[in-house]
Formats: C-alpha cells, structure tokens, sequence
C-alpha cells in the first residue's frame, strides 16, 4: 500500500505538466546565420513497431513538417539549411497495465542536412535519431492511456524536431563558411554518448 500511495503521490504532483506539442516556447539557440530552406519528410518504408496503433504516414508527415517548421521558423539568418527527413519507424503505445506495464511511444528518423549555398549536404552520412514520449503527469504510465494518436504523433515530432535542433547547434561550427580542416573533421559525428544513448532508447522499447 505505501508503494502504490508513493506512486499516486508521484502521479498527482506530475499531473500540472502539459505535453509538449504546437508553439515552441523555449528560447531560440545560436544557429549562427541559419534559416530553413526546404523542409522535405518522407516514409517511403515506414514500419510500424509491435503493439502499436495504426497511423497512416501522410499524417506521420504532416505532423513532423509541421514541427520543423514551428521550431526552425524562428531563425531569420541567412544561410539557407534544407532538412531532408525519412520517417523509419514508430510506435504508438496502446494502453496498458496501470503501474505495472505501460508501452511507450517512439520515433526513429533519419536526417540529411544540406548547404544550399556549396550545394551539396553537411553531413555525409544520414543522422539517426530516436525519441522517445515525453513523461508527464497524464503519461507517466504510458501515453496509450491518456492521448490518442495524433497527440502521441504530435508529442514525438516535437521531440524530433528539438533533437534536430540540438545536432544543428553542436554542428554549429560547421555552418559557416571556409571552417578549418581541424574542425571540419569534428562535426556532423556521433559521439560515443550518442550512440549509447540511441541504444537505450532502442533498448526501452523491447
């Protein structure tokens, strides 16, 4: 009984936290000159994880271009950055067993930055990113339970969106021109953190 009192406790004062999905309220980050060019989402293979919901890819991509260009519209620079973004997979949670086994929901995109101004792409090899749901007070126990898909769709994107925005500004050294060789050989490259971190989230959802 304690041990569920503690949970419900842990529930209750979560329960003021909103998902973060729409208006991007968080300050911008230096992206130096950046300003978003065109803004492409794809799901030519997009799997559907296990015990998932249904969502069709046309609204998978609407809702991802929706939050690039609510993040990303906030930079008036003037080096023009196009993101191409393929969708590979995701998992929209089902409602579960209340405290004892909820699924969570993720997304797995990859991402492709390009110069419009040298005309070719920043990073050579495709960025991978894994998000997982955001907690809250309504979701601490799986968001199956308390949104539907186009909240869990719009709660993923966001998430996308801002890890985009996190690689764009440890890459920032590298959106300018003439970068020395020494720095050029440090960006746009996963660090031995990132990966790990990509495991885990991977590791998570089994």
């Amino acid at each position: 009984m304690k041990r569920l009192a503690l949970i419900m406790t842990t529930l209750l004062a979560l329960s003021a936290c909103e998902v973060p999905t729409g208006t991007v309220e968080e300050p911008p980050v230096d992206l130096g000159d950046f300003k978003l060019g065109h803004n492409i989402v794809v799901a030519p293979q997009l799997q559907k994880g296990p015990l998932s919901r249904e969502a069709s890819d046309e609204k998978w991509i609407a809702s991802m271009k929706q939050a690039i260009d609510a993040r990303f519209g906030r930079y008036d620079g003037t080096r023009l950055v196009h993101f191409g973004v393929n969708l590979s997979g995701y998992v929209l949670a089902q409602p579960g067993v209340p405290l004892i086994y909820s699924p969570k929901s993720a997304l797995i995109i990859t991402v492709t930055a390009w110069d419009d101004r040298a005309g070719t792409r920043f990073n050579e090899e495709a960025k991978e990113i894994v998000v997982i749901e955001t907690l809250t007070g309504a979701s601490i126990v799986g968001s199956g339970l308390s949104q539907d898909a186009d909240e869990q769709m719009a709660n993923l994107t966001y998430n996308a969106a801002r890890a985009i925005e996190k690689w764009m500004y440890e890459n920032r050294a590298c959106l300018v021109d003439d970068v020395p060789a020494d720095v050029l050989a440090t960006c746009w490259l996963d660090s031995d953190e990132e990966r790990a971190a990509r495991r885990k989230a991977l590791e998570e959802l089994r």
